[in-house]
């Protein structure tokens, strides 16, 4: 793993893969961490001769503290872009989820020049009709996090239990590995608090995600209760040309039942930019 001074943001990162293979830049969501992203689903892009970008975005794993300052999805995606800079690519695939899929949404509509393809899992657009949360979600989400640590990891599999793909078999194991390895990492629940605002504050993105002209995949589950499936359908309607994966049962999250279909849209897409 490395770092990037990115505007006074320190962003810790890791590559895999070919260096000179086309990059696929790889952003998650909400307080995760690049861990969260495995070496098992990065595979695929790596066997096919990509170049893997995973990275902490601000205020979460190893990245840097920003406590006191307001920022946005803007900010987070300029991040994204000086991580870009600093390891002198000057294009790349893009694929988030979550808060990470709206952070790449804002790179491909702020540095179109600097994106080859969009994923956008599990987002939506920033419009107020869509891709709401429900009840049971937005209170699980409000609790406050535990300050022991073998505590915060008992809350956060709570989490998963009302947000996540329970209709997978043997998934809450290893969604619990990764929260204790990532517990284990980095502590952050304060940048949490900050994400989720930078998230409250975000606006909507529908006009301008309809001047997006790469190839673009949008992903999303009919089980998802933190951004509801509507959310994707208006990300899917609003850019030009973009294509619609609807997965039954997926919650917000990505199980690794579904790993070998996800990835391989997402090099299917990838694959349409030349």
């Amino acid at each position: 793993m490395a770092r990037a001074v990115v505007d006074g943001a320190v962003l810790e990162y890791e590559t895999l893969g070919d260096p000179r293979g086309p990059a696929v830049v790889i952003t998650v969501g909400l307080g995760a961490q690049l861990v969260q992203c495995t070496d098992e689903f990065c595979r695929p892009f790596v066997e096919r001769g990509f170049h893997v970008v995973r990275y902490d975005n601000r205020d979460a794993g190893l990245s840097s503290d920003h406590e006191g300052e307001r920022y946005g999805l803007a900010e987070m995606a300029g991040d994204t872009i000086g991580l870009l800079d600093v390891l002198g690519i000057g294009q790349a695939h893009l694929v988030g989820a979550s808060m990470g899929g709206m952070i790449a949404q804002e790179v491909a509509i702020r540095a179109p020049e600097r994106v080859l393809s969009l994923c956008s899992a599990l987002a939506t657009t920033g419009a107020s009709g869509v891709g709401g949360s429900t009840a049971e979600t937005r209170r699980v989400l409000a609790e406050r996090i535990p300050g022991d640590q073998c505590a915060a990891v008992d809350h956060a599999l709570r989490v998963w239990r009302v947000t996540g793909s329970r209709r997978f078999p043997d998934e809450e194991h290893h969604v619990r590995e990764v929260i204790e390895t990532s517990v284990r990492r980095a502590f952050r629940p304060a940048g949490y608090t900050r994400q989720l605002r930078a998230l409250r504050d975000a606006t909507d993105r529908t006009e301008q995600l309809r001047g997006i002209r790469v190839p673009t995949l949008v992903i999303h589950g009919d089980a998802d209760p933190v951004i509801d499936v509507s959310g994707g359908r208006a990300t899917a309607e609003a850019v030009p040309g973009a294509r619609w994966l609807h997965v039954t049962g997926m919650g917000h999250d990505v199980p690794r039942a579904l790993w070998p279909t996800v990835t391989a849209e997402i090099l299917d897409n990838a694959g349409r930019a030349g």
